[in-house]
């Protein structure tokens, strides 16, 4: 059977990488780009852009493009603040729900979106890290039993993106339990941007959600962020069912603080022994006479933290070449939510999963404003 793929979202989203993983499945044909009425005219635009790209139609009409017969899933990409909405009603018009990270811009958003996957019958599948190298190995780490009873687990990780080093470090940041907005278009909450992909990895190793969270948030190194009144950096403390600790480390710490994408580590604490893995470890490096990587001269004037392949291309952003982890090969995040439709199971990082990981977050925002270990909003 051929799957037929509806794309919501264009250009300067991950729309740009989800929709080609899509494509490169054979079981699957993208159907078109569609999107609600009444967005911005620049959004336009760039989804008309994504539309020409991928060569695919760019459909008027999202309710007709929901309702045909021969589109099987959604993949939605648009904003965090707009994602909730769109995913309910594609899940009420029959289509499984493929979402970018994070499901909704709310607590009630995910929870919503969750039921309505439920309640019409569809699977659903939310972007995550657990079938990268570092998810891999922690889950047969773990399932190995090697480590006896697990009782505490951490994980660093920190995208290396963006001009730093022009924070205001004099002014100690103060949280707000109110979070009105997720995304600017220079700089993003990254306790929720980066957070979320060690909160899946922990929660879909444990099995559970945390019980009660504390956090703290801080700006060390953009002045965009700053001026936006969201964090560059995060520190989270949390309580699992049974005893076992964690405890997080993420942010966002500029394009020259590391010679590849950014440190990714996770460290697993057992009653028999402790495991680290590095996303980088194993590595090769190269030495040569090759120029120093540089990051772009000019930022993109509508993407200066390098957010989007699109606007990395168009500002002559060079890969980095000086590490090459050895195991850095993935399965395809796109394919395993196609092999759950066609096996009818859920997704291991289903709907409901991400409700949890957003409950969690926002309960962080909560316990840094209030300097206090929280439960976990429900």
């Amino acid at each position: 059977m051929t799957y037929g793929v509806l794309l919501i979202g264009g250009a300067q989203t991950h729309q740009e990488n989800y929709a080609r993983g899509f494509a490169a499945d054979p079981r699957c044909r993208l159907m078109g780009l569609a999107d609600d009425t009444g967005i911005p005219l620049r959004r336009q635009e760039l989804n008309a852009e994504l539309a020409a790209e991928l060569q695919i139609p760019l459909l008027a009409d999202l309710e007709a493009a929901l309702a045909r017969s021969d589109v099987h899933l959604a993949c939605i990409c648009a904003e965090p603040e707009r994602r909730g909405a769109l995913a309910v009603r594609a899940a009420r018009a029959g289509k499984h729900v493929y979402l970018d990270k994070e499901p909704a811009s709310t607590i009630a958003g995910g929870r919503e979106v969750a039921k309505a996957v439920k309640d019409a019958g569809v699977l659903s599948q939310t972007f995550s890290l657990v079938r990268s190298p570092v998810g891999r190995k922690a889950r047969q780490i773990v399932d190995s039993g090697r480590l006896g009873k697990l009782v505490a687990i951490h994980s660093e990780m920190f995208f290396a993106k963006g001009m730093s080093g022009t924070a205001d470090v004099s002014t100690p940041r103060r949280e707000s339990a109110d979070v009105p907005r997720l995304t600017f278009l220079d700089s993003k909450r990254e306790l929720l941007c980066v957070g979320w992909y060690p909160l899946v990895l922990f929660q879909w190793l444990l099995g559970d959600p945390p019980e009660r969270v504390g956090a703290t948030t801080s700006n060390y190194f953009f002045h965009e962020h700053q001026k936006n009144g969201v964090e560059d950096f995060a520190n989270l403390l949390l309580e699992y069912p049974g005893g076992v600790q964690g405890s997080i480390t993420v942010g966002r710490t500029g394009w020259k603080s590391h010679p590849s994408h950014g440190v990714h580590r996770v460290h697993l604490v057992g009653t028999e022994g402790i495991e680290t893995i590095d996303a980088f470890e194993p590595r090769v490096e190269i030495f040569s006479d090759a120029p120093d990587w540089r990051p772009p001269a000019v930022p993109h004037p509508e993407d200066p933290m390098g957010f989007w392949s699109s606007t990395n291309q168009q500002s002559g952003v060079r890969p980095k070449t000086v590490w090459h982890p050895i195991d850095a090969v993935s399965p395809s995040e796109f394919s395993h939510f196609i092999d759950c439709i066609e096996q009818g199971r859920e997704s291991d990082v289903s709907a409901a999963l991400a409700a949890d990981v957003l409950a969690t977050i926002f309960s962080a925002y909560a316990a840094a404003a209030r300097g206090v270990l929280v439960a976990l909003a429900r």
